[in-house]
């Protein structure tokens, strides 16, 4: 077995983890004290407690927390913090690699705009990088229940933003009943204007909602992608053309995808050959880390050393940066692994 102080060590990319879902609990009681909005619990190890999803039944109801912490996130200086703390918080992880995704209009409830937003965000995330060495990017998302001209809107802005730290786009929300197809416009907008596309697909649906974010939505990433072994035809599809699936273990147990992590597709996805990387989803809402999550995958499903470097490469392979900046965070990431015994 691998010792999980082992597993710390090893540069990582972090690809999918939503701002909106990773607070600090000591931020939330600073911000809420100076909003003067209620929180359900004073003390910060009460609050994380609280925050983390457990009884959840399927994706809305873990949705649910999300209300807390948005309610937080309408002023600029909050968004800036928050993107600042979660780079501080992936160093500390041994991360050398984050992209921050968050839906900006979630936060325009008090007159911000999109582009307002986006600004905040990526203050935050650059002032990051110079402290702690972490490369920080962010992925702009719409939600599925959107109307399709909002996600439009979201994508327009992101573009305009991709010299400045933007670097992707995606779809996320209430999976079931709103397929991705509807804002195909959008993922249109976006890939034609430079960024990559990530979809949140086969979640809390089925196959055909991979299916769209594939063929219809440009996805070169998959977000979960839980479900996509339903369909070999589409699996070996999404295996031959490198789309690499951004897997999240504990975010799936707690939204009822897998009923154990021993019987989570990820462990089929790599023997069948599928380019995947581990991601948190939520740090805060699933309680996790990306040490955790590869510790999980090592201890439930017998993921070996060699196993694991591949999918952290793979993860680093497919950051959506410019080749050559993620050509020399590949290298540099594996020379360090070599290295690491």
């Amino acid at each position: 077995m691998l010792a999980r102080e082992l597993i710390a060590r090893l540069p990582k990319a972090e690809l999918h983890v939503h701002l909106d879902g990773s607070l600090r609990p000591t931020t939330m009681l600073e911000l809420a004290r100076a909003e003067g909005i209620a929180l359900p619990a004073s003390d910060p190890e009460a609050l994380r407690q609280y925050m983390v999803v457990r009884d959840a039944r399927g994706l809305e109801d873990y949705l649910r927390r999300f209300d807390l912490t948005v309610a937080l996130l309408q002023a600029p200086e909050a968004l800036e913090r928050v993107a600042y703390e979660m780079v501080a918080d992936a160093a500390a992880d041994n991360v050398r690699y984050l992209e921050v995704r968050y839906c900006p209009t979630l936060s325009c409830a008090r007159g911000l705009t999109i582009a307002g937003v986006l600004d905040a965000v990526l203050r935050g995330l650059a002032r990051g990088e110079r402290a702690h060495g972490v490369v920080a990017r962010a992925v702009a998302c719409s939600l599925r229940h959107f109307d399709p001209a909002v996600s439009e809107a979201i994508a327009a802005c992101a573009v305009d933003f991709r010299g400045r730290g933007v670097v992707g786009f995606d779809l996320a929300g209430k999976e079931a009943g709103h397929p991705p197809g509807v804002h195909r416009n959008a993922f249109e907008l976006a890939a034609e204007g430079g960024l990559g596309v990530t979809v949140h697909a086969g979640e809390a649906a089925g196959p055909e909602s991979v299916w769209e974010a594939v063929h219809l939505c440009r996805a070169n990433r998959l977000g979960h992608g839980t479900r996509l072994h339903e369909d070999p035809a589409l699996e070996a599809y999404v295996r031959d053309r490198r789309i690499l699936v951004e897997i999240n273990i504990t975010s799936n147990l707690q939204t009822r995808v897998v009923d154990r992590a021993e019987h989570h597709p990820v462990r089929r996805y790599v023997d069948e050959g599928l380019a995947v990387a581990l991601a948190t989803d939520n740090w805060l809402i699933s309680g996790v880390s990306l040490t955790g999550e590869y510790d999980l995958a090592h201890r439930a499903l017998g993921l070996t050393r060699a196993e694991i470097d591949r999918m952290l490469l793979d993860g680093f392979a497919a950051g959506f940066l410019p080749w050559p900046e993620r050509a020399a965070l590949l290298e540099r990431a594996r020379a360090e692994l070599a290295g690491i015994a």
